[in-house]
C-alpha cells in the first residue's frame, strides 16, 4: 500500500467544527424517580446549547397536565427554549385554544403541532366533532391564536396511513404552507432514506427546514415496537448487531452510539446542520453523539 493510500482514510469525526445545531425531545415523567432522571438528563444536555427541547404529549391528551408542567418548568428554570407537543386528538378547538394560551402565558413560544394517535393502539383517527381534523388545520388555528413558532412531523419512509409517498409529501406541504417553520422527521436508520425524502420534498417546492429525527437505540425491543407502528425500517444488519446482547447493556450502548453517530456523520456530509435527538429521557447516548459531532459545553447558567 502506498503512503497516499495509507493516508486516504481520515477518521470519521476528525475536524468537525461543531457548527451543527441540535435539539432534544423528552417525555413527561410518570413518577418521582422518572422525574429525577429527566431533570438529570436536561442538566447534562443543557450546556450543549440546544436550539430547543420538546416535550411529548400522550395519546388523547393523556399527559396534558404533566406535559404542561414539564414544559413550563423548563421555560422557567433553564436557559433552553422549550417546545410543547400538541395534538388534535379528543380535543375541541376551544380546549386547544385554552391549552395554547396557557403555554403562551407560561412563556412557551414553540409548539410541535401533530394530528396525534388515537388513545387505543390500532384504532383509526377520528376528529373531535368540534376540533381540528388534521395537523394542517391545527397549525392554522394555532397561528390565529398567537404567533407561535411551529414545528410539524415528517416521515422519510412515508406515514403508514398515507396511500403513497407523494400524498404524504403533499400533506407535509399543507402543514408547512399553513404556517409551520420546520418539519422534524420520524426516526430512521438509513441516511439514504432521508436524502430521498429531502429530494422529493424539494421537487414538491418545499424549501422549509427539514430536520432529521435521530433515535439512539437504548432499548432494542421498544425500538422494534415503535418502528412497527410508524413504518420505520430497521435494517437486518442492525438487527444482527444487537443479537445476543440482551444481558450486555454496556455493549448495547456502545453499539447504539456507534450506529447513530455514523449515521449523523453521513447526514452531516450530506449537508445536514440540525439534528433532533429522541432521548427517551436519557442523556448519555445523545451527549456522546453530539460530542462526536464537535459540540462542546457552552458557558450556560442554570437554576435547576
Amino acid at each position: 500500500m502506498s503512503a497516499n493510500q495509507n493516508n486516504s482514510h481520515q477518521p470519521l469525526f476528525a475536524g468537525l467544527p461543531g457548527d451543527a445545531e441540535i435539539s432534544f425531545e423528552f417525555f413527561p415523567p410518570k413518577s418521582e424517580k422518572m422525574e429525577t432522571t429527566l431533570w438529570d438528563s436536561i442538566k447534562t444536555l443543557e450546556p450543549l446549547d440546544p436550539r430547543f427541547v420538546s416535550v411529548t404529549y400522550g395519546a388523547g391528551g393523556s399527559t396534558r397536565e404533566r406535559t404542561h408542567n414539564t414544559v413550563a418548568r423548563i421555560a422557567k428554570e433553564t436557559n433552553v427554549a422549550a417546545a410543547a407537543h400538541l395534538t388534535c386528538v379528543e380535543a375541541s378547538k376551544t380546549e386547544i385554544r385554552e391549552i395554547a394560551e396557557a403555554y403562551w402565558e407560561a412563556g412557551v413560544r414553540h409548539i410541535v403541532a401533530l394530528r396525534g394517535d388515537p388513545p387505543t393502539e390500532g384504532q383509526k383517527f377520528e376528529p373531535h366533532p368540534n376540533g381540528y381534523a388534521s395537523a394542517a388545520e391545527l397549525v392554522k388555528g394555532l397561528k390565529e391564536i398567537a404567533d407561535f413558532d411551529i414545528s410539524v412531523a415528517a416521515y422519510p419512509e412515508t406515514h403508514p396511513e398515507a396511500d403513497c409517498p407523494q400524498s404524504d409529501i403533499d400533506n407535509l406541504k399543507r402543514k408547512l404552507d399553513a404556517g409551520a417553520s420546520r418539519a422534524i422527521t420520524q426516526f430512521f436508520f438509513s441516511p439514504d432514506a432521508f436524502f430521498r425524502f429531502r429530494e422529493a420534498a424539494t421537487a414538491a417546492h418545499i424549501d422549509t427546514e427539514l430536520v432529521p429525527g435521530i433515535l439512539p437505540v437504548s432499548n432494542v425491543s421498544q425500538t422494534r415496537r415503535i418502528a412497527s407502528i410508524c413504518a420505520a425500517q430497521i435494517p437486518q444488519w442492525m438487527n444482527d448487531l444487537f443479537e445476543g446482547l440482551d444481558d450486555h447493556p454496556a455493549a448495547r450502548q456502545l453499539i447504539a452510539a456507534t450506529i447513530a453517530a455514523e449515521m449523523c456523520q453521513n447526514l452531516y456530509v450530506g449537508g445536514v446542520r440540525h439534528f433532533h435527538f429522541y432521548t427517551l429521557n436519557r442523556a448519555e447516548l445523545s451527549y456522546a453523539i453530539c460530542h462526536l459531532l464537535g459540540k462542546r459545553p457552552a458557558a450556560i447558567g442554570t437554576n435547576i
